[in-house]
């Protein structure tokens, strides 16, 4: 019997090559975009690339930081600038390592086709029930992961 696989596994190899590409390991930056910089911000603006450096021979184990190019309306190029390192903790805080280092802003059209998706509601006995899952976990990291990760799988998105 065929096994069900999710659909951001099958999503994940379809694009995850072009995603290499451009830098990333993953297309978890975009899904993740608006709760690192904000709703507000993540309309206009988006990450392009994440640019490595060249790889040098150290013995040291630990791995060098990234660029990360980001597309942005020309409106909010300032703005972003001024959250730079703001957007470059919080990205590195989502991932748990150093990976970005530096932001460039690349002026670009970033617009989204269509309506801005409602927000989603969040059933508090529900959201309950993801705390007290999580509620034995003591690593404050990864308790954070799960608890992003719960609250997205039990809201719900509004009928259009």
């Amino acid at each position: 019997m065929a096994r069900v696989k999710p659909l951001a596994e099958l999503i994940e190899s379809c694009i995850g090559p072009a995603f290499a590409a451009q830098g990333f390991a993953s297309t978890d930056i975009l899904a993740a975009w608006p709760e690192i910089v904000g709703e507000r911000l993540a309309r206009y603006c988006r990450p392009s690339k994440l640019e490595w450096p060249k790889r040098r021979r150290k013995d040291s184990g630990a791995p060098e930081s990234g660029t990360l190019v980001v597309r942005v309306e020309g409106v909010f190029a300032l703005e972003l600038q001024h959250l730079a390192p703001v957007v470059i903790q919080r990205i590195n805080a989502h991932y748990g390592w150093a990976c970005v280092s530096r932001i460039v802003l690349q002026q670009d059209r970033v617009g989204r086709g269509g309506r801005i998706a409602a927000p989603a509601r969040i059933d508090p006995a529900r959201a309950d029930e993801v705390q007290r899952a999580l509620s034995g976990i003591d690593d404050e990291g990864l308790r954070a992961a799960l608890d992003r990760l719960g609250i997205a799988a039990v809201a719900t998105r509004p009928e259009r």
